[in-house]
C-alpha cells in the first residue's frame, strides 16, 4: 500500500484553505470563490452546500487540486498544494485524493475489483487484495469483485466508486453529489454506506451536496454564498439545514 510521503509535514488537518480567491477572466470576470477560509480535521466528515453559483464546484476543485486559486493556499496532509506542477499535482493526488462522483465514472471493460484497484496500478504501485476484500466487506459487496458495473444497479456502482477512492488510503476524499442520480431510497442506503466507512477507517471525507438530508450525516456543513463562506454548522437535523438554505435563497 502507498505509505505517507516523506515531503510531507505531520498534520492533525486533512485539508487547509487559506484566503483562496478564484477568478475566472473574461470580458467581466467571475469571481468564484471570495477570500475563502476552512480548515478540516483529519478523520472528519464535512457537507458543502449552497445556493447554485454559490461557489461549491469551485471550492472542490480547489480544495482536491483539480483547480488552482487565482490566489491563497491549499494544504492537503501537510503538503502546500497551490504551487506543484501539473505532473506533481497528478501524482499527488493518485496517492492523497480519492473522488466519489454523481455519475460513478466505473470503466465499464473492467470488472468491480480492476475498478477498486484502479488508482494504486495508475500510481505504479502494488495493489493489497486483502485491503480490496476488507472494502468490498465493508461497501456491502463481498463476492462481487469480478462483475462488471453493466451487472450492477445504480447503488452498486456508487459503492464501488466509494471503494475505490478508499483504495488507495488517500488523505482526503472527495464526493460530488454522491447520491445525486440516485433514488431517494438507494441514496439513503449509499449515504449511510459512505458514513459507515468513513467512520471504520478514520476517513476524511468532504461531500458537496444540495440534500439537506446527506447534509444531516455528516460533522458539519460549510454554507457557500456568492462564493464566501458564511456559515458553519455541526449535527443540524434535516430540517435546520433546510431552513438556512431557505434564508440563503437555496432551494
Amino acid at each position: 500500500m502507498p505509505t505517507t510521503s516523506p515531503s510531507l509535514r505531520p498534520s492533525t488537518t486533512a485539508v487547509g484553505l487559506h484566503d483562496v480567491h478564484k477568478t475566472y477572466p473574461g470580458p467581466e470576470p467571475v469571481h468564484a470563490l471570495r477570500g475563502v477560509s476552512l480548515s478540516l480535521p483529519l478523520g472528519s466528515f464535512t457537507a458543502v452546500m449552497g445556493p447554485s453559483g454559490s461557489g461549491k464546484s469551485t471550492l472542490l476543485n480547489c480544495a482536491a487540486g483539480l483547480d488552482s486559486p487565482t490566489s491563497g493556499q491549499v494544504v492537503i496532509g501537510g503538503r502546500d498544494v497551490s504551487g506543484l506542477s501539473a505532473d506533481a499535482l497528478t501524482r499527488f493526488r493518485r496517492e492523497h485524493v480519492g473522488f466519489v462522483f454523481q455519475a460513478y465514472n466505473l470503466i465499464a471493460h473492467l470488472s468491480v475489483a480492476d475498478n477498486i484497484e484502479l488508482p494504486v496500478v495508475l500510481a505504479g504501485l502494488a495493489p493489497d487484495p486483502a485491503w480490496q476484500a476488507e472494502l468490498l466487506d465493508a461497501v456491502g459487496l463481498s463476492g462481487m469483485g469480478q462483475r462488471r458495473p453493466t451487472e450492477l444497479s445504480g447503488g452498486q456502482a456508487q459503492r464501488v466508486a466509494i471503494a475505490r477512492a478508499l483504495f488507495a488510503k488517500p488523505t482526503v476524499v472527495f464526493a460530488d453529489e454522491p447520491t445525486g442520480a440516485l433514488d431517494s431510497r438507494t441514496g439513503a442506503q449509499v449515504l449511510s454506506v459512505l458514513r459507515a466507512a468513513a467512520d471504520r477507517f478514520s476517513q476524511t471525507v468532504v461531500v458537496v451536496t444540495h440534500d439537506p438530508h446527506v447534509a444531516a450525516a455528516v460533522d458539519s456543513v460549510a454554507f457557500l454564498a456568492d462564493g464566501r463562506l458564511v456559515d458553519r454548522v455541526e449535527r443540524a437535523t434535516p430540517e435546520q439545514i433546510a431552513a438556512t438554505m431557505l434564508s440563503m435563497g437555496g432551494a
